[in-house]
This record gives structure tokens, C-alpha cells and sequence, in this order.
């Protein structure tokens, strides 16, 4: 019995962080043996707001694609694979343009966020029609199942309604896809807000172990915790979330009683940070070194979608009687 197929992918927008590793990569590695598995690299989307930086894409999408590797997934069990490799993804966007509603897209939150911050520059035509390449990449696999954090609800359901709305206009073609919600969808920053590259507070799997306790040292705490005896509080602690996540909320309580400061609490989560990157971090310096083994299995990734991509638009271009 063929397995169900699973799709998710990232922007090479900056380098990985460890909200992609917890929020997201961690979760993919475990799933790629339960699912026919395709993961990208988006940079077709980071044209969208990075459409004057084409060499930093790509300067990204390696990084990105090593991340990939070096967090566990497997060529041999998943396809990894740039999107800009495998041509369908376009067609099919272009295709399913001409069927979706501006409406529909007028009203997703992302578009009216990310307008709001390029008004000066002015919104694309690309930037607008993102969700229907978002669409494209979900539908040219027939995906059954996508892993998305819960800001990613929207463009799922209308990836689901575009799908939908092809499928009673020229038959049975798109499953419906599901969404696989994941474990820690928000990580926080340095500064307690959502660890993110565009804020400027996030931790990366590239940094070194030094700037990993750089970087927490500078965390935001309890701010009523003075001085080191003073009890301190899991309330709007980023330390503390940061371990629970990581399953060791106990290495606050000495904070919470007062026999720790804060100080000694960070440098408990930095090593534990530290501890999680090291396998991954050298696994990333062997394959900064072999530059033709992450080459070949892109292109053997984009292989293993274009074939499952064609299938796809072949149905599609008979569905709408289009060569």
C-alpha cells in the first residue's frame, strides 16, 4: 500500500533558526518515514520581498538546503529539492491564476501585513498572488498532508478552496490537504516577541556555541527578579518558555526559589541549546566541505518531484483541454 504524500518547504529568506529547527525540521525528520515526503526550498516566494537580491537567494538556499541535512533529513527516505528546479510549480500557479478569485486573495492576512510593510516600495502583482503559488506547490503533489504553524492556517485553507474550486470546474483532479499542526509553533526571541529573522532576536544553527550564550545572556527576564535571591517568575519569562520547550522546565526553579540568578539560569539554557546543536552543527561543517554531494542530491531531489509534478499537470492540462 502506497504511502500518503506530505509537502512543506521554507524560504531562503536568512539562515535557519531554531524556531525552523523546533517549529518545524525536527518535526519533518520524524515524519519523512511515515509519508512519501517532499520538502523545498522556496525562493520563488523570497522574490517577493527580496526580488532585488537574487545572488543573496541563492546564497541562502544552500545555506537552507545544508540546514535540511544537517537536522536529519534523509535524501534516500524524502525528496529535498529547490523550488525554481522544478518548473510545474509555475505552470501550475499560472494555470490555477485564472480560476482564483482576487477577492480571495485580497483577504488573506499575510497580503494586507506584508502591503502595509513595503508601502513605500509598493506591493507586487507576486506578492498578491503568493497563496496561488503556495497553492501550486501544495496541489502539483497531490499533498494529503502539509505541517504548518497555526499562522499558516489561512493560505492552507484557501490552497483547499483553489483546489476545490478547479475540481468542480473541470473534474476530480486535487485532494483535499490536511493541515499537520506543529508541536512548538512559536519559540521565543531574545526579546520574548516570536524568534524571527526579521526581529532581529533569534538564535541560528550556524552560530557558534560562543554567540548561542551571547545571544541568551541577553534574553528577557522576569523583570521584578532584581537581584539573585529575589524569587523569580515563569510569567513573561523567555528563559523559562524556552526550557520548557525543551522538556527541562526544571532548570528554572532554582530561579523560582531565589538560589539562582538569572545569570546562572541562561547559562543552564545555553548549554542546553549548545548541547542540542552540537550533533547538527557538525554534521553542517561536513557538508560546508563537500559543496558536489549537497549539489547532487538537490538535483536528484528535483528529480524525484519533477516526476511526481508531471503526473500532475498532465491531468490538469487534459482536465482543461490545454497542450
Amino acid at each position: 500500500m502506497s504511502k500518503r504524500r506530505l509537502l512543506s518547504g521554507m524560504q531562503p529568506t536568512g539562515l535557519l533558526h531554531l524556531c525552523n529547527l523546533e517549529g518545524a525540521l525536527s518535526n519533518w525528520v520524524k515524519l519523512q518515514d511515515d509519508y512519501e515526503a517532499y520538502f523545498f526550498i522556496a525562493d520563488w516566494h523570497s522574490l517577493t520581498t527580496l526580488y532585488d537580491s537574487p545572488d543573496l537567494i541563492a546564497q541562502y538556499a544552500y545555506q537552507v538546503a545544508i540546514d535540511f541535512l544537517a537536522a536529519g533529513l534523509d535524501p534516500d527516505q524524502c525528496a529535498i529539492f529547490v523550488q525554481s528546479a522544478v518548473k510545474e510549480h509555475a505552470e501550475l500557479h499560472l494555470l490555477l491564476s485564472m480560476v482564483t478569485p482576487v477577492s480571495w486573495l485580497e483577504r488573506v492576512p499575510t497580503y494586507k501585513e506584508k502591503q502595509a510593510a513595503l508601502k513605500a516600495a509598493g506591493s507586487s502583482y507576486g506578492l498578491l498572488g503568493y497563496p496561488v503559488l503556495q497553492a501550486a506547490d501544495i496541489l502539483a503533489y497531490k499533498a494529503d498532508v502539509v505541517p504548518v504553524g497555526r499562522d499558516q492556517l489561512p493560505h492552507l485553507e484557501l490552497a483547499r478552496e483553489i483546489g476545490r474550486r478547479f475540481n468542480y470546474l473541470f473534474g476530480d483532479i486535487f485532494p483535499d490537504c490536511k493541515a499537520l499542526m506543529t508541536q512548538f509553533p512559536q519559540i521565543p526571541g531574545m526579546d520574548g516577541r516570536k524568534m524571527s529573522k526579521s526581529h532581529s532576536n533569534a538564535i541560528y544553527i550556524a552560530d557558534s556555541p560562543e554567540q548561542t550564550q551571547q545571544k541568551i545572556r541577553l534574553m528577557f527576564t522576569d523583570p521584578n527578579k532584581l537581584h539573585r535571591h529575589d524569587k523569580g517568575h515563569k510569567e513573561g519569562c523567555a528563559v523559562y518558555e524556552m526550557l520548557n520547550i525543551f522538556g527541562r522546565a526544571d532548570l528554572h526553579e532554582d530561579c523560582e526559589a531565589g538560589r539562582a540568578g538569572c545569570l546562572e539560569t541562561k547559562d543552564r539554557l545555553a548549554d542546553l541549546i549548545n548541547e542540542r546543536l552540537a550533533p547538527i552543527r557538525d554534521r553542517r561543517r561536513e557538508l560546508l566541505a563537500k559543496p558536489s554531494v549537497v549539489e547532487d542530491i538537490l538535483a536528484d531531489g528535483a528529480h524525484k518531484a519533477r516526476i511526481a509534478a508531471q503526473q500532475t499537470l498532465a491531468e490538469v492540462r487534459e482536465a482543461m483541454g490545454v497542450r
